[in-house]
């Protein structure tokens, strides 16, 4: 295990029953070394989010500044060689935010006349203090609300069962080297 890591669980695909019928969605736990507020401020970070991808798919933040209510829009330069344009860039928009608690973004596009749009999908971290150095994240994909229309040419979720757990590898080891 990594500095920043004293226990971890992962788990590849979930479905749960919830409300209005199933999710669908996959998560990964893990337990870092660091308190939860320190954790959260790497989290509203936009900067740090190249550092936390397991993909390499997020190259740098368009907007930094941080993250700090529901409904703020930040941007990303993103790159994917399956991408018709290779680089490209994505506009999230935070829709939970309980700090140090919990935080979460939709993500999608700005289109050419300046109407955001959003594809169904988002990303949650949940964190809860195990401690005044401990705690433990779960970080969840969750592409439930995805249209068919984009369920056509995308298949979910997008990347491999290692991802999650390598992004909270990569989020524990900025939390405690901060």
């Amino acid at each position: 295990m990594g500095q920043g890591q004293s226990q971890e669980q992962s788990r590849e695909q979930s479905r749960e029953q919830g409300k209005g019928g199933d999710r669908e969605y996959v998560n990964a736990t893990l337990t870092v070394a660091a308190p939860a507020e320190r954790v959260f401020a790497v989290l509203a970070n936009p900067a740090t989010h190249a550092s936390i991808d397991g993909t390499g798919w997020v190259q740098k933040p368009v907007d930094r500044a941080s993250l700090s209510e529901v409904g703020q829009i930040f941007r990303m330069a993103m790159y994917h060689p399956n991408h018709p344009n290779g680089d490209y860039q994505v506009a999230n928009k935070v829709h939970v935010f309980d700090a140090p608690r919990a935080i979460g973004w939709l993500t999608g596009e700005e289109k050419e006349d300046g109407q955001l749009t959003f594809g169904g999908w988002f990303w949650r971290y949940d964190l809860v203090p195990l401690g005044p150095s401990e705690t433990e994240v779960t970080l969840t994909y969750d592409w439930t609300e995805v249209p068919p229309s984009i369920r056509e040419y995308l298949e979910f979720p997008m990347f491999g069962p290692e991802h999650l757990p390598n992004s909270l590898k990569h989020l524990a080891d900025l939390a405690v080297s901060d």
